[in-house]
Parts: C-alpha cells; sequence; structure tokens
C-alpha cells in the first residue's frame, strides 16, 4: 500500500474502501508557507479544506469535494531537543518512519498504537491509541503543535502558548485548522518484554482488574463464537534483547496473523455457516511466546488483512460488564463474526475530545473483513457500547451526532466554541464534522 490512501480518476478512497470522494483540487504544499497559501487560495475560490493522511480512518472525516491537502512532502524531523527530551516532527511523516528515526537516534515514544502506517497528524487528530495502565494515546504526548488557520495564518500552541488552543487541537478532528508540525516527549529508548499466550476468556474477564493492575500494557483479541482470547502483555525490561526469531515472525505474523487469518477469511465469507469452526481452529492456533525488542518492535505489527472497524471507549470498570452483554448479543443475534474483538485500556487524559478525557477507559473494538456486511454486528455492537455511555473512536465507524457527543463529553462545548473562534466560516468542514460538532 502507498503512503496514502489510493486515488484513480481524481476519486480518493481510504485503506479500508468503505469511504471515496472526489476533490475539486489536490495539492501538496511542500512548506508551510505553501500550505497556508494553499488554505487561503481555498477561501478566495469558496471551497472547503481537508488534510488528508493515509486514509486509515474508517469515517469520513478526512472525506471532501473542495481542496484536499496531501502533506506527504511535509515530512521527516525538525528538531530533537534532548535537554527537553522533545522531537518536532513535520505532520506528513510516517509513524513508522518517526520510530526508525526515533530508533537511530536512541529514543522512543512512551506508548504507541499496533499499527504504524499513519501519518503522525492523522494518527493524533483522530485519537489514535495503543493500551497502557498509566501511558495514553499518542496526541497525551504532545507538548507542542503547529497549526494553519483558516485565515492563513500559523498558531503554535503548548502548555504555556496558547493552553486552551492546545487542549482541543491535540485531537482536533482536522476541525481547528491544518496541523503542520507537533513536538512529542520522548525518552531513552527502552526494551519490553511481551508476553503473548491463551486465555479462557472467563478467566480474563474475572481477573480483569489484576491482569491490568499488573501490566504496564495489558490488551486481549477475543475470538467470538469461542470461550478464548489471546492476551498480550508488555512491560518494561532490563534485557538482553531477545526479538522474535525470523522464522518464527514471519511463520506467526505474516503466515498465521495474515496469511492463514486472510484465507479464513475468504471461506468464512464464502460459507457463513463454517464461521464459528473456524473461529474454534483460528483460537487454538497462536500458541504461547515471549519476546523483548525496543518498543516500535513489540508494541506494532503488520496489518494486511483489510477490515473495517467500530471501537468505542467505555469507562474502565465498565469493561467486563459490557464484553458480556457484547457476547450475549452475539450469541443470541445468529451473527457469524470471524474477526477477533480487540480489549485495550487508557488512563484519563486532559484533552477536550480525547476518547479518554477525564474518565479512567477500557477500548472495545469490532471488525468484519472488508467487503462483507458490517452493519448488523456494528448496530448491535454501538447499542451496547452507548447504554455505557461509550465514547466512539473518532476514525472508526460509528453513528453518533453532535447531540450524544455533548452527553458524553463534559468540555464539548468548550471545544465547538473554539472552532467558532477558529474557523466561524467553516473553513475545514465537512459532511462529517456537521455530524459530530453539529452545524
Amino acid at each position: 500500500m502507498s503512503s496514502t490512501a489510493s486515488g484513480r480518476n481524481g476519486t480518493w478512497r481510504n485503506w479500508g474502501g468503505n469511504i471515496a470522494a472526489r476533490p475539486a483540487r489536490e495539492v501538496a504544499p511542500a512548506s508551510v508557507e505553501e500550505l497556508a497559501g494553499a488554505v487561503r487560495r481555498a477561501a478566495e475560490d469558496g471551497l472547503k479544506v481537508k488534510a488528508v493522511g493515509s486514509g486509515h480512518s474508517f469515517t469520513s472525516i478526512a472525506a471532501t469535494d473542495g481542496v484536499l491537502i496531501r502533506p506527504q512532502l511535509l515530512t521527516g524531523i525538525r528538531d530533537i531537543d534532548r535537554d527537553a527530551m522533545t522531537v518536532t516532527v513535520e505532520a506528513g511523516t510516517p509513524l513508522k518512519r518517526l520510530n526508525l528515526a526515533l530508533a537511530r537516534e536512541g529514543l522512543s515514544l512512551t506508548n504507541m498504537g499496533d499499527i504504524m502506517e499513519q501519518t503522525v497528524s492523522g494518527a493524533i487528530s483522530t485519537g489514535t491509541h495503543g493500551t497502557g495502565r498509566e501511558s495514553a494515546s499518542i496526541a497525551a504526548q504532545i507538548k507542542g503543535l503547529e497549526l494553519v488557520t483558516a485565515d492563513g495564518s500559523v498558531l503554535t500552541c503548548s502548555e504555556k502558548e496558547n493552553p486552551e488552543i492546545f487542549a482541543a487541537a491535540r485531537i482536533g478532528l482536522g476541525a481547528l485548522g491544518v496541523v503542520t508540525a507537533i513536538t512529542f516527549a520522548v525518552e531513552p529508548v527502552f526494551l519490553l518484554t511481551a508476553r503473548e499466550e491463551p486465555m479462557p476468556l472467563e478467566k480474563v474477564l474475572a481477573d480483569f482488574d489484576e491482569l491490568w493492575a499488573e501490566n504496564e500494557h495489558f490488551e486481549f483479541y477475543w475470538f467470538p463464537h469461542t470461550g478464548s482470547t489471546n492476551t498480550k502483555r508488555n512491560n518494561r525490561s532490563a534485557g538482553p534483547e531477545q526479538p522474535v526469531g525470523q522464522f518464527a515472525g514471519w511463520f506467526e505474523d505474516e503466515f498465521l496473523s495474515n496469511g492463514v487469518f486472510q484465507a479464513a477469511q475468504w471461506v468464512g465469507r464464502a460459507v457463513p455457516a463454517s464461521i464459528p469452526a473456524i473461529a474454534r481452529i483460528s483460537s487454538k492456533a497462536l500458541s504461547a511466546r515471549s519476546y523483548t525488542d525496543i518498543p516500535y518492535k513489540v508494541f506494532t505489527s503488520p496489518r494486511r488483512v483489510r477490515f473495517v472497524e467500530m471501537e468505542y471507549a467505555v469507562p474502565r470498570e465498565a469493561v467486563v460488564e459490557t464484553l458480556r452483554e457484547l457476547k450475549a448479543v452475539v450469541e443470541r443475534s445468529g451473527l457469524r463474526v470471524s474477526f477477533p474483538v480487540e480489549v485495550r485500556t487508557a488512563p484519563a487524559d486532559d484533552i477536550t475530545l480525547s476518547t479518554a478525557s477525564g474518565r479512567d477507559s477500557a477500548y472495545i473494538a469490532v471488525h468484519m473483513v472488508k467487503g462483507t456486511p458490517y452493519q448488523r454486528y456494528f448496530t448491535a455492537a454501538e447499542r451496547v457500547f452507548t447504554a455505557h455511555e461509550g465514547r466512539p473512536h473518532w476514525g472508526k465507524v460509528h453513528t453518533r451526532d453532535a447531540e450524544y457527543f455533548a452527553q458524553v463529553y463534559p468540555r464539548f462545548g468548550e471545544f465547538t466554541a473554539l472552532r467558532d473562534q477558529l474557523d466561524p466560516d467553516r473553513l475545514f468542514q465537512n459532511d462529517y464534522l456537521r455530524r459530530v460538532l453539529g452545524a
């Protein structure tokens, strides 16, 4: 896959293949000044503006019929400050390139999500996260931001400079301006030991609080139609490095997790009745393993099977009950679900529209392979999540609107007021923002 989602005949498509848009024009600015000029010209021409990253969102958050800004020329590290332990990076830099560059410098982010194809600005703007007991989303590791606003001016913000903008723009949904550079807190590179092992779902649910409390990063995958999960615990380690061997890595990460999994998805699509049997085999295919490596090699893994995803953050104390309800819904409904359900956590943070804003959270993600009808499953799951005041991931499928968000985000009005101030004419508006933030 190229770094940006495919565009043929002027049509832009996202990675999941469920969103398409036809922008009036596309711009790939090579500097902040060029980007600011493109924003001003769009306003003069009466066109809306959207910046797009790698198209990894499943919502239409980046879709526009106006000016589509592609940031692939705004890449690379601008500055490393070893005294402050920060790194400033251009907005279009893919997370993969940032992780590799930091590792070469002996540095690392504290926490990250499980894929690294996205651009840094796309990842933070939608609230991309991994799992962590104390360490939060990628956006929560930001120390400063540079933003081109609707009038074409360049704003910098941090805890000291424009703090009210900083509180919101770290997860800004593309509604406040176009992010051009991000300053992240970093730390000296460290080692993580990952322990992956199958565990019965009942045991995971009964012991969830201990598993969460005893590990820096705990997550698990539950295979619907089975009582099985695969758990993953990542904790800091004094070493030595013991990476996954080349053959084992290929066999487990490529052959089983991508190759066989893809084949199983095809069979499941052709013969839905076979899915429970496939799920039972899949859940037993992965055996326990341990390995120790630098963070990005432990946190992230390749995802070659294309899928569509919905993910909600619920209060952490509600996660076990929510999962039990989801399991009951799947069992009652006759749905055939061939993709595991992923469960992660995050501590409360202070970002206005972060899914973990002001509350310790657990994330439950449901997936369907690209091309299979997902509406029935996602609708049923969403009913369960919203009953617990769930907050959907901004880049993943959901049907919520501004009225709902005003109820589940105590600071929602703070964000919309700031948007009125920074983008009164709604230059950065699209259908998605109209729905989730209101007109």
